[in-house]
């Protein structure tokens, strides 16, 4: 199984960085924990994952500009391989410059049910306004605090007696739950056939009179009343890879394209040589480039009239 790299950036003890570490002992866990890193050299975290054997960095804040402590952060963390940063009690509000540079790869766990009580004090602030459930959410990191797309969520009830510590108490036992579950579903999508195919469907149906059928096991994607252009194939003839099917020019093309990536472009079987198969489960894809193909495939395959009027409108 292939395993995504996770940098965990901490700022105290650390017990939320420790949960995602024992979680990734797991044998079926998709992710490691390649470093720990902190603002503060003397975080409990720290000390956790040097017993752990996880490499850990440390840099205080304490007399360097924003900008420039956040550069020295996002070295370490590039230079130990990470493909994802998980927040775990880093105390430290990011440059914009930081998070753009982790869009989609940065996770954080906050200790209410947003979009309610941003910030601090969430606990006292939740008991206050009546409520009758604390909670947990895990989200994307987006330059606005607090404020990314929300990953998973875990409501905590809040007890007649409960005071801020005792409802903090009960509901780090959610986020100890909460936090790995949704750092595995995340890092797992560019591996996983139904979400690939997801992918793939939201760009085919984007095409002009588009629709969907299942063939032989696959779903594919056609014109209405038409011919198929794009097809995805998971484990196709045993082959363990997830793969899309577009038309292409013929063999000198589809030739060109495996002698370009062997690992990602292949011949599908009983498809022909007008056709190229372009894998999907190498954790890299370029969606951008991939509409690009699907679009040349439905273009391909459109008859005259429709293709005619795609033309025109794209003059404008």
């Amino acid at each position: 199984m292939h395993k995504a790299k996770v940098a965990v950036l901490v700022s105290g003890g650390g017990s939320n960085m420790a949960a995602l570490l024992y979680a990734s002992r797991l044998a079926d866990c998709p992710y490691e924990i390649v470093l720990v890193g902190s603002n503060n050299p003397y975080a409990g975290g720290l000390k956790i994952a040097a017993a752990e054997g996880v490499p850990t960095f440390a840099l205080p804040h304490k007399g360097m500009a924003r900008a420039e402590h956040d550069r020295a952060m996002d070295a370490a963390i590039r230079a130990s391989g990470a493909d994802y940063v998980a927040l775990a009690g880093y105390m430290r509000i990011l440059t914009p410059e930081f998070v753009g540079s982790w869009e989609g790869r940065m996770l954080n766990i906050h200790p209410s049910l947003l979009p309610k009580y941003k910030g601090l004090h969430t606990h006292a602030r939740a008991i206050e306004a009546g409520d009758t459930h604390g909670g947990v959410t895990v989200h994307l990191v987006t330059a606005e605090l607090d404020d990314g797309p929300v990953l998973g969520q875990i409501p905590v009830a809040i007890l007649p007696e409960d005071d801020e510590h005792s409802l903090a108490a009960r509901v780090l036992f959610a986020e100890h739950q909460l936090y790995a579950r949704c750092l595995s579903d995340w890092v797992r999508r560019p591996y996983d056939a139904v979400w690939l195919t997801e992918q793939v469907r939201a760009i085919a149906m984007a095409q002009p009179e588009a629709e969907e059928s299942l063939s032989h096991g696959m779903a594919c994607f056609g014109i209405i009343k038409g011919k198929k252009f794009a097809w995805v194939s998971d484990n196709h003839h045993g082959d363990g890879r997830v793969a899309l099917m577009v038309k292409i020019s013929g063999a000198d093309e589809q030739a060109q394209w495996i002698e370009r990536d062997a690992e990602r472009y292949f011949r599908p079987a009983y498809f022909g040589d007008d056709w190229i198969a372009i894998r999907l489960d190498t954790g890299d894809t370029d969606w951008d480039d991939i509409a690009q193909k699907v679009a040349r495939s439905w273009r391909m395959v459109a008859p005259k009239k429709l293709s005619r009027l795609m033309d025109i409108a794209d003059q404008f």
